[in-house]
């Protein structure tokens, strides 16, 4: 299906390209051959063709400083002959589709046959039906009416299967729609900054056309291939189209091509876009795997089981982007484990199946043996060859009652009230800032042990400012005033400031009068710029006179620099280099300092040691963050060695430090309390400095005085769970773990080796379940390692969102609390659907089975049984689905892996109410005509019509569950069932409805049915008999649980189950064979794909008559690959793309890439 659409898409495109070819000075076939070329083949080709990459915008009409004019014929122009940034998404499956996969359900299967079968025979009138020597169980003759009315029981039969199916569907169908719905939500809110009539701008992804230009910063995932224009120190990612692990070096000179769906791991700069959607290299993947577009889907099926819909959507450029989803599905080997409750539940479902399974069949065996022993041993009746047909009537109705005891058996609503709960929480999560991308990240988060959270902009507010200053040998309190600074100093240190940050960081005045200025861009360079701003000096004149363009040379902020520097030409030729960062590491590279009178002067390591005593750490004590500013002058001939960064970044002299404070947001502290009281650590990993992220971890409440926990330096921590060869060890990481709170001046590793630590410890008896929040490039491994990765809505870099399972989007801790509210309510409303569920199963499967051995015929008809199923599955997992969490659910600790799915108390709850069900129901089939004076309707004939006897019993039935349904809103033992209900009108609603239901199917449901009308007495005793639920419920409330050792839980994972990571291959959780044959036939496919890639390779390398030892090379490569089948990985599609659009050209870097 996505493949036709994608290549109408496609073939539209082409034409519509021929007719305008002549509008611009390049075609887009010429743009996309173009950037199929890698390094210094495309350097050559651009040199040849065109020029330079200038004379590409200027083909382009387009300019590299003010961008498009943006105006909209023109964009619309562009949309037309280079295509949309968008590529079209699978068509979702139809209505139809989803029925016809709610129909493979074997149990409706069997019943259709048997209903088919029913209905066959009522209309077949064998010559002998008026034989008398045919047995009819029990006499009692039949009108002639009730003949005629033998299908209905057939149709009725029908008619609740095609509900049943057509219920399932819908959920599924408007599953499907809200992950769309949620999908396109993800991808409007990613924006991309462009450069418009000279105006920066963020527009959405889908918007970019050729031609624009677009500003690339570090944490970037790009959303269109283009040609880098200028920039400083820009390295990629490309392993996500390459394969290649390593970071590529950007430049104009070099290798200029940044393409599609690769991550910005370094630097920064501005790139002019030319190719989008389907015509860029991530399209043209797609487009090509047009046809293996349905193999992906499967695949990603088992890898994404939560993203139903979402799971292969061509998104604009999102997580589906061709190598992304190889990454992903790396990543969903080690992280996507079955979810705990999707493990639980399974195992349940299965011992429910085959336990339901053995009483069917027992109740068929013993319904035929019971006939024919009655019939042809104790009456000896002669089997009469005209008797066949009614004595195979009876046989069906026999296998239909069998049958209708399975359908009882088996809880088919679980998956349903799984789906719905999560579906529901995730809508609401939306409303409590979480978005959530991934379902079962949702429930995970009820079992949370711990969670490692960033400190900037998650437990503060990431608004920066400057408190304190260093400067001209004086340590301000508070922001000096200007005239107390040296005028040199002064001039310095802004330039210092304003030079030496990214040029898009700016402070804009406040949108609402008398709020606080906006800072745009990175927060740390906003604080310093508002320390500008507050001297009473201007930042924008500086940058104006010295434009981007102009720097010399950028040494950007990475996680090893910890610094960052800008190198200008002075007027006299000669070099000044700006630096800036954290005041530890910087100052270690101060030699001299600027005194009071802003003359430089010697600054000698002890004054150093002096300086860090008496203004770093007191700074630090109060949970200030300290930046060192910088600078250094250099000769202008002979030119210094700028790659040589060691001696670069060395012998400079500071002109002051500063103290930024980043205040810990409001609400922090609270939550954080929260989480402590609802079991979970909170463990603080941060970038800065000890001292720093020590005091704000006592004003979030993270650590207490007095306590005993462990804050520590991310080396100390290297060298204490390091052995002596440098290999990390468990054991020694379990040694810290559960005692560290702080985790000061961390790298991205520390990061991640402490959640893998924690995921992988057996320290404890339950398995650790992890939360990280992130907001860096850097933290993309530690989210996706951890069980549930938090990423920041507005201050997260693409790369982070793209790893995580939600999306914060207020950035605030505590819509975490939220969560994990949210999530264990998840588990909490499928344990009250279980254990309602579950005691409607028992007593109706134990009065079907009883009642069919004792009397012939199940007291409660297949359709009643179909319409308690139906009411009982469907309405029930809605009403006990959707209840809203409440603060309680914070109050206990987490459930964690191995607790069973059915508590003790539950398991009490369940059999307690089916004790009490059974007695009633018991009691009304057997003594129940004397009690209310009506006929028995104990051992009626075939087709006799229903007697009030049995419409009594199905009436107090779905009577006692619609009151045991309330009772079922509460798992711990509480008293009060009513807490709460009227918070939820869904719940009202659906009792309320059922019971209205209930009354027409009895007063007006007949024969269909088989319901007779009842009298208003009769009622009010069905009546009361249910209410008597709630005050039974009462009782078994004042059961002591502890008591009854006797009671078996259910539902556990084993310690044997948690089956270690690299095994949880995805063919743990396929189950049915036919998966593992598409599996079997997808690593065909793929080998055939490596095959002819292999000989098109070979083929072209001839033809060009290189050597061909790099086609060879790739063949050993394509060998490896394909044993490892999982993690396809995508240089074959590159390469393959290119082999197929450019026969007569080298394939690209063949040789480089083998």
């Amino acid at each position: 299906m996505g493949d036709m659409t994608n290549s109408d898409f496609y073939s539209k495109n082409q034409r519509n390209e021929s007719g305008h070819g002549g509008e611009f000075g390049c075609t887009m076939e010429e743009l996309r051959s173009l950037m199929e070329l890698r390094g210094t083949e495309a350097v050559v080709k651009i040199k040849e063709t065109y020029g330079d990459t200038e004379a590409i915008c200027r083909r382009l009409k387009t300019s590299p400083v003010e961008g498009l004019p943006g105006t909209a014929p023109d964009l619309e122009k562009r949309k037309q002959i280079f295509g949309q940034n968008f590529i079209p998404p699978k068509k979702p499956k139809t209505f139809l589709q989803l029925v016809w996969e709610a129909l493979q359900d074997v149990t409706l299967i069997i019943l259709e046959i048997a209903a088919i079968i029913s209905l066959g025979l009522s209309f077949y009138h064998p010559p002998g039906e008026s034989n008398e020597g045919c047995a009819t169980a029990q006499g009692g003759a039949e009108d002639e009416g009730e003949a005629e009315a033998g299908w209905i029981e057939g149709a009725a039969i029908l008619l609740s299967v095609i509900c049943v199916v057509l219920v399932t569907a819908f959920n599924d169908w408007s599953k499907e729609k809200q992950f769309r719905g949620l999908q396109s939500r993800i991808e409007q809110e990613q924006k991309f900054t462009v450069v418009r009539a000279s105006q920066v701008v963020q527009i959405p992804v889908a918007e970019i056309v050729v031609g624009d230009i677009a500003q690339i910063k570090y944490g970037d995932l790009l959303p269109a291939d283009g040609l880098f224009i200028q920039g400083n120190d820009l390295k990629i990612d490309e392993s996500s189209l390459t394969g290649e692990s390593d970071q590529v070096r950007k430049s104009v000179d070099k290798d200029p091509m940044l393409l599609s769906g690769t991550h910005v791991m370094e630097g920064s700069g501005r790139m002019v876009v030319t190719a989008v959607g389907v015509n860029s290299q991530t399209g043209i993947i797609f487009t090509l795997l047009g046809a293996g577009g349905e193999e992906e889907e499967k695949k990603d099926k088992k890898a994404k089981q939560q993203d139903g819909a979402a799971a292969m959507e061509m998104q604009p450029l999102k997580s589906a982007e061709g190598g992304d989803a190889d990454d992903k599905k790396k990543a969903n080997m080690h992280k996507k484990e079955k979810s705990v409750l999707q493990g639980k539940l399974t195992k349940l479902a299965v011992q429910i199946g085959k336990a339901g399974l053995v009483m069917s069949a027992v109740t068929v065996i013993i319904l035929v043996l019971y006939f024919t022993v009655d019939t042809f041993v104790v009456n000896k009746k002669p089997w009469l060859p005209e008797c066949t047909p009614v004595y195979v009537q009876y046989f069906v109705k026999f296998f239909i009652i069998g049958v209708t005891v399975l359908v009882v058996a088996v809880p088919e609503g679980l998956p349903l009230a799984v789906t719905i709960s999560l579906a529901y929480s995730v809508k609401k999560m939306m409303k409590d800032n979480n978005l959530v991308r991934h379902l079962d990240a949702c429930e995970t988060m009820g079992n949370a042990t711990a969670i490692c959270s960033d400190k900037t902009g998650t437990l503060t507010t990431n608004r920066m400012t400057v408190v304190q200053a260093y400067v001209g040998d004086v340590h301000h309190k508070e922001v000096p005033d200007p005239g107390s600074i040296h005028a040199k100093t002064m001039e310095l240190l802004v330039n210092a400031i304003a030079i030496n940050s990214a040029y898009t960081t700016k402070i804009l005045p406040p949108e609402k009068e008398g709020g606080l200025p906006r800072q745009v861009g990175n927060k740390t360079e906003c604080g310093l710029l508002g320390f500008v701003l507050d001297l009473k000096q201007d930042y924008d004149p500086v940058r104006a006179q010295m434009p981007e363009e102009k720097l010399y040379k950028v040494y950007t902020f990475n996680s090893v620099r910890k610094s960052m520097s800008t190198v200008i030409k002075l007027p006299d030729e000669s070099f000044r280099m700006y630096s800036k960062g954290a005041s530890e590491i910087v100052l270690k590279k101060c030699c001299k300092i600027l005194s009071g009178a802003g003359e430089p002067r010697v600054f000698r390591p002890r004054d150093r040691d002096e300086m860090v005593k008496k203004v770093i750490e007191p700074m630090a004590c109060d949970g200030l963050r300290t930046i060192c500013v910088a600078y250094r002058d250099f000769p202008g001939s002979p030119e210094p060695d700028w790659d040589n960064e060691n001696d670069i970044l060395n012998d400079l002299t500071c002109i002051c430090v500063v103290g930024i404070e980043d205040p810990v947001r409001p609400e922090v502290p609270e939550a954080i309390r929260k989480c402590q009281r609802a079991g979970i650590t909170v463990r603080m990993v941060t970038g800065d400095n000890i001292n720093t992220a020590r005091a704000i971890a006592i004003k979030c409440g993270i650590i207490h005085p007095g306590e005993d926990f462990l804050c520590l330096e991310g080396k100390e921590f290297n060298r204490r769970i390091r052995n002596e060869k440098g290999e990390i060890e468990q054991e020694r990481i379990d040694k810290i773990w559960p005692k560290l709170r702080v985790l000061a001046r961390s790298s991205p590793t520390d990061k991640h080796t402490l959640v893998k630590g924690i995921i992988d410890s057996t320290h404890t008896e339950q398995r650790q379940v992890v939360a990280v929040t992130g907001d860096g490039t850097n933290d993309g491994p530690a989210l996706k390692k951890a069980d549930v990765g938090f990423a920041m809505g507005i201050a997260g870099t693409d790369v982070a969102k793209e790893a995580s399972d939600i999306i914060l989007t207020d950035d605030n801790f505590s819509s975490i609390v939220k969560a994990v509210m949210w999530g264990r309510n998840v588990y909490d409303s499928i344990s009250k659907f279980l254990q309602f569920q579950l005691t409607v199963n028992v007593v109706a499967v134990i009065v079907a089975f009883t009642g069919a051995c004792i009397t012939q015929d199940s007291p409660l008809k297949a359709v009643q049984m179909l319409w308690v199923n139906l009411i009982m599955d469907t309405f029930a997992s809605l009403a006990l689905a959707t209840e809203p969490p409440t603060e309680t659910l914070l109050l206990r600790k987490p459930y964690g892996r191995n607790k069973p799915l059915i508590s003790r108390t539950m398991m009490k709850n369940i059999l307690g109410h089916a004790v009490y069900q059974l007695t009633l129901i018991f009691t009304l089939l057997f003594v129940g005509e004397k009690m209310f004076q009506i006929d028995s309707g104990r051992n009626a004939p075939l087709h006799s019509p229903p007697s009030e006897h049995y419409t009594i019993i199905f009436n107090t039935f779905v009577m006692m569950q619609l009151f045991n349904e309330i009772n079922a809103r509460k798992i711990h033992g509480e008293r009060n069932v009513f807490d709460g209900i009227f918070r939820n009108p869904i719940f009202c609603t659906i009792v309320l409805g059922t019971f209205a239901i209930q009354i027409v199917i009895v007063q007006f449901g007949g024969k269909p049915f088989s319901c007779s009308p009842l009298q208003l007495d009769q009622w009010m005793w069905c009546i009361f008999i249910g209410l008597g639920e709630l005050v039974w419920g009462q009782v078994i409330a004042t059961i002591p649980t502890s008591r009854l050792k006797f009671l078996k839980e259910a539902g556990r994972l084993t310690q044997k189950e948690e089956i270690p990571e690299e095994e949880l291959n995805e063919d743990v959780e396929e189950i049915d064979h036919a998966e593992r044959e598409l599996r079997r036939g997808q690593i065909l496919w793929f080998r055939g794909l490596n095959r002819i890639q292999t000989q098109i390779e070979v083929v072209n390398t001839f033809k060009s008559g290189a050597s061909f030892q790099g086609a060879l090379r790739r063949q050993s490569s394509v060998t490896s690959q394909s044993q490892d089948v999982a993690n396809l990985s995508s240089p074959s599609r590159v390469s393959l793309s290119n082999a197929l659009s450019s026969p007569t050209s080298l394939p690209p870097a063949a040789a480089g890439q083998g």
